[in-house]
């Protein structure tokens, strides 16, 4: 097989109409921006390629205009599966036109599932979202009426247990990005900073009969590769397209190239840490006394409360001997957030995104910190469906339900919530206008009683009350300094919750200037109990 060089545009008139195309991105990094955009173009000239099917395991775009934001327009799909929607908002008023059949499916399923492809298997079998809207007891992850008729998930028994059936594609077509190609197709990702899916997605595609496009910053001579490097071989690739634009071959949504995404070997005085005292850092300050001492593989998702439990581990003093990771495949370093999220500088090890998911799936990570946006009496959170709004799943369906210690952090009311701290007590300056502790959550991104069921530890923790979950649902175990629990707290909340028998006052040196030394590591001291 011989490989093509041709230009974004003869890529474009080659994809046929009604083609089963794979798509690979994170947010900015490994998007083949320019593919896209002459894909647009060419249908907006000429209604072609017209009907066709986008699978995508990440979030693709930068919330304006790149990314899946290119094929927001009526006729160039037919059905849209990804992983992440919140990147792509020109994408909400098609799908809830139903002007195509639009499903969410968690992310790791996913990556994986490019895997099963390439390897001709008709379905992939997990328990990874059991309970959840992805669930076809619930809602089969589907995103609008369009997607009604068609099911890609389905449920099985093996020894008694219950396993969701993910419907494996056929693409034929892959669209992907790397860094440098050399004569005869080959493909290494030296200034990217992730690999994600990329080899599974062109083994996909050829495997099933299709074509694999990749744009590229370079083409070398052949031999000029190293072998090692090379993660997508050139018998795969059908035709290589070299970007002349610099801004077609930026790192991700935020950064054209840092090399300390891409290199170990960086070396930068840390500084000092000093977080101020808000209800931020009072949420980060009590998610962060979960961490035990045996806890040394952490996960933080996006989100400013997640990212601010890191600050607060690193502020402490008690970040030593933690690994982070970041589900696109990175492990060590600095996560980065914002429109650099799944980056990080000076990275350990980068590995391809459903080999993360792997280690994530078998219980790899120790205790992860996440975002809590509305919660019910069961435990169960959404954070991907907020009437039109679409943000989807990404990760957080694996990450949650396979780990061990789960911490939800967020404030306990939205919309104005105005907030201070005084003579170590929390003071409610103005109420949230929007309760986040609901009777029933819109759409079920986590089950509490499948996370009950799987004898996880799971806590939710707001700048006032701190909440587990038990076989009844969610309890209240503690409440903080200067909040009334009727007014505060219970009058706050859609529902009244189980309280335990022995709550306490948070710890009050939480709400306090000073460090809190081996505090960090003590949650479940006896202090405060309120009679």
């Amino acid at each position: 097989m011989t490989v093509e060089f041709i230009n974004s545009q003869q890529a474009a008139k080659l994809i046929p109409d009604n083609a089963t195309v794979a798509l690979e991105g994170f947010l900015g990094s490994d998007v083949a921006e320019e593919i896209l955009r002459s894909i647009r173009k060419r249908f907006d000239e000429e209604g072609h390629p017209k009907q066709l099917e986008i699978w995508h395991a990440s979030g693709i775009g930068d919330g304006d205009s790149k990314g899946t934001n290119n094929l927001a327009v009526k006729g160039l799909m037919r059905r849209l599966v990804g992983g992440h929607y919140g990147l792509a908002p020109q994408l909400e008023p098609l799908i809830a036109n139903n002007e195509f059949e639009a499903y969410n499916l968690p992310q790791g399923v996913l990556s994986q599932i490019f895997r099963d492809s390439a390897a001709h298997k008709p379905v992939q079998i997990n328990r990874v979202g059991l309970g959840t809207f992805v669930d076809p007891d619930v809602e089969g992850g589907k995103l609008n009426d369009a997607a009604k008729d068609y099911d890609l998930v389905s449920k099985m028994q093996i020894d008694g247990k219950d396993y969701l059936a993910y419907e494996v594609p056929k693409p034929n077509v892959a669209i992907l990005r790397g860094t440098f190609a050399d004569e005869n197709g080959n493909i290494t990702f030296d200034d990217e900073p992730l690999t994600l899916e990329s080899t599974s997605i062109a083994m996909a595609a050829h495997n099933n009969g299709g074509k694999v496009f990749v744009q590229v910053k370079r083409v070398v001579k052949a031999g000029a590769l190293k072998p090692k490097d090379i993660r997508i071989p050139g018998l795969l690739v059908d035709y290589v397209v070299e970007t002349a634009d610099e801004k077609m071959t930026m790192q991700s949504n935020s950064t054209q190239y840092n090399p300390d995404y891409i290199n170990a070997d960086v070396v930068k005085p840390a500084g000092a840490i000093e977080v101020p005292l808000d209800a931020k850092k009072v949420i980060a300050r009590r998610a962060a006394m979960f961490k035990s001492d045996t806890d040394h593989i952490v996960n933080y998702g996006i989100g400013k409360y997640p990212e601010t439990v890191s600050l607060i581990l690193k502020e402490e003093g008690s970040a030593e001997g933690v690994t982070t990771t970041v589900e696109p495949g990175t492990f060590g370093g600095v996560p980065m957030g914002g429109g650099d999220f799944g980056c990080a500088i000076a990275p350990e090890s980068t590995i391809d995104q459903p080999y993360m998911f792997d280690f994530y799936d078998g219980g790899g990570i120790d205790i992860t910190f996440l975002g809590l946006a509305e919660l019910d009496s069961k435990g169960d959170i959404n954070v991907s469906k907020f009437g039109p709004k679409i943000a989807g799943t990404g990760g957080f369906v694996n990450i949650t339900q396979n780990t061990p210690t789960v911490v939800f952090t967020g404030t306990f009311t939205a919309g104005g919530l105005r907030e201070s701290i005084k003579d170590g007590k929390l003071i409610i300056d103005q109420e949230g206008r929007n309760h986040k502790l609901v009777k029933a959550v819109e759409q079920i991104t986590f089950s509490g009683p499948v996370a009950h069921e799987n004898n996880q530890n799971i806590y939710y923790v707001t700048e006032r009350a701190v909440f587990r979950l038990t076989a009844d649902g969610i309890e209240l175990i503690e409440i903080a300094p200067g909040i009334d629990l009727q007014q505060d707290v219970l009058d706050q909340m859609d529902f009244i919750p189980k309280i335990s028998s022995k709550l306490k006052y948070m710890d009050a040196r939480i709400f306090a200037e000073p460090l809190m030394g081996d505090t960090i590591n003590r949650a479940n001291q006896e202090v405060g109990v309120i009679a």
